[in-house]
């Protein structure tokens, strides 16, 4: 069973996230005054892990006053996340905080888009994708994050890209800090601290066994990916601070949007701002307890894991489909080379395969993954899309179908279906159960 993380984005794109293993929630690192002990989870309830007590919402807004900087972490495509950070969002704008909302999303370039977003009644949403380039920035489907876009705009909550360019991310994998020009040297802090052991040792932890491409790399692979990831999280750290700094108001709290990887054990990004930042920090992370296809449940998680966990529902199928299959992040060539082919995926069951060079999907030329993104962003559970692709230097079409797969069933549910059952006393209703909802 595995869990939520996307670091593979240093060398490629991941179809639907790269999900951190289960041991990854239960490791003694951490806070030392929590790391030996456990915390329950509970569907729909927010636990504090300082002394386990079980809050709503509202309680929770409270518990953060004094709080300066909080890191909620999210599970790219799993929508109960994006909800978890809306509330907290709402709830804390309800307490009367000034609320800045930091984005994992944006590199602080695109900052002139999140400010004219905010500002600008008549900036449409398309133009606002079209010209911030959200399908540039972020791989991931608009409609995830959506709602709390538009309660930012509606309640003038500014928006503040904390991430970098990916060219400086993946300067620092392949070539070290020494490696880094002038410019993207500025816009990194003064240091990024590479030499923690717990870490590192969560980093591998995210790596498990059922991660084909990357869990059996090269040591030197390896360590450029956690330099990376040292970086990654410092810049958003700094970043954050910064955003504080400069709304001025007292009181303000910035929330930080951010992958689960970034907020685990406090050993990412709320680490690296303490190198330079004394207020007060804290870390939220949603947790869905149990996974589809899955018998067994996720009852507890290490106290030291985060400050405070948010039970969700199980994990499903992702709200938007995705084709599972990766490609680097900068063509080798004239087209995008497909580098991974997920298991049991859309893209399996189309027959991509390792080697295919992407062409076009629905006639349009595959130009550059924003292209490809904004197509794939149209989809729907259902739809279809037509893919040219060369394979061996020869052209050949594809078919694509997203559907999904039902959930495996356990032996136990499947004596129970074998057995017979009485007849029901009354006639079922004519849709028999409750109807699947999509937020549009």
């Amino acid at each position: 069973m595995t869990r939520f993380l996307a670091l593979a984005a240093l060398i490629v794109v991941p179809a639907a996230g790269v999900h951190a293993d289960d041991r990854a929630l239960d490791l003694p690192i951490g806070d030392p005054a929590r790391k030996d002990r456990e915390m329950p989870l509970v569907l729909d309830g927010i636990t504090e892990a300082a002394g386990a007590a079980l809050l709503t919402p509202t309680e929770l807004a409270e518990r953060l006053d004094g709080v300066q900087v909080l890191f909620v972490g999210e599970s790219h495509t799993d929508m109960e996340f994006h909800r978890v950070q809306l509330r907290v969002i709402q709830e804390l704008h309800r307490r009367g905080r000034t609320v800045v909302v930091g984005l994992e999303m944006y590199p602080t370039e695109a900052q002139e888009w999140l400010d004219r977003w905010i500002a600008d009644e008549t900036l449409t949403e398309d133009g606002f994708l079209d010209e911030s380039h959200w399908y540039r920035s972020w791989g991931y489907n608009w409609g995830y994050y959506r709602d709390i876009f538009v309660f930012a705009r509606e309640n003038a909550i500014r928006l503040v890209g904390v991430n970098v360019p990916r060219d400086v991310v993946q300067t620092v994998r392949r070539q070290g800090f020494d490696g880094l020009t002038a410019e993207q040297k500025a816009l990194l802090p003064e240091r990024v601290d590479t030499d923690s052991a717990e870490h590192e040792q969560l980093f591998r932890a995210f790596f498990g066994d059922e991660d084909s491409l990357h869990g059996n790399m090269p040591p030197a692979m390896l360590e450029g990916m956690f330099r990376a990831q040292c970086t990654w999280d410092a810049a958003m750290g700094w970043n954050a601070v910064k955003a504080l700094e400069a709304s001025g108001a007292e009181g303000a709290i910035v929330v930080v949007l951010v992958g689960s990887g970034h907020v685990a054990y406090g050993l990412g990004a709320e680490r690296q701002a303490k190198l330079w930042f004394g207020g007060r920090t804290a870390s939220l992370i949603p947790i869905p307890i149990g996974e589809r296809d899955e018998p067994e449940t996720v009852e507890s998680v290490r106290a030291s894991y985060a400050d405070f966990v948010w039970g969700l529902p199980p994990v499903t199928d992702p709200l938007y489909p995705s084709l599972g299959v990766s490609t680097p992040e900068e063509k080798k060539g004239e087209h995008y080379t497909i580098i991974m082919v997920a298991e049991d995926s859309v893209g399996s069951a189309a027959g991509f395969r390792v080697g295919d060079e992407l062409v076009s999907v629905d006639g349009v030329p595959i130009d550059e993954k924003e292209t490809t993104r904004r197509i794939m962003a149209q989809k729907r559970w259902g739809d279809s899309a037509v893919y040219e692709v060369l394979r061996d230097g020869q052209p050949l079409t594809l078919t694509a179908h997203f559907r999904r797969r039902p959930p495996k069933r356990t032996a136990t549910e499947a004596t129970e279906d074998s057995a017979p059952h009485p007849m029901p006393p009354h006639p079922m209703p004519p849709h028999g159960g409750h109807g699947e909802e999509h937020d549009q």
